[in-house]
C-alpha cells in the first residue's frame, strides 16, 4: 500500500468516527463511505 492509499484509508477512517460519534447506525457509514457495514464497523 503505497502513501496515497494510506491517506485515503485514514481520511475513510476519520470520516466514520465522526459519523459514529454523531449517532449514525453502521448501515449508514457503511453507505456513505461506499464500504461494507463489515468493514464499517472495524
Amino acid at each position: 500500500m503505497n502513501a496515497k492509499e494510506r491517506a485515503r484509508r485514514e481520511a475513510v477512517r476519520l470520516r466514520a468516527s465522526e459519523l459514529f460519534a454523531a449517532g449514525v447506525g453502521a448501515p449508514e457509514v457503511a453507505r456513505q463511505l461506499r464500504v461494507s457495514p463489515k468493514s464499517a464497523c472495524q
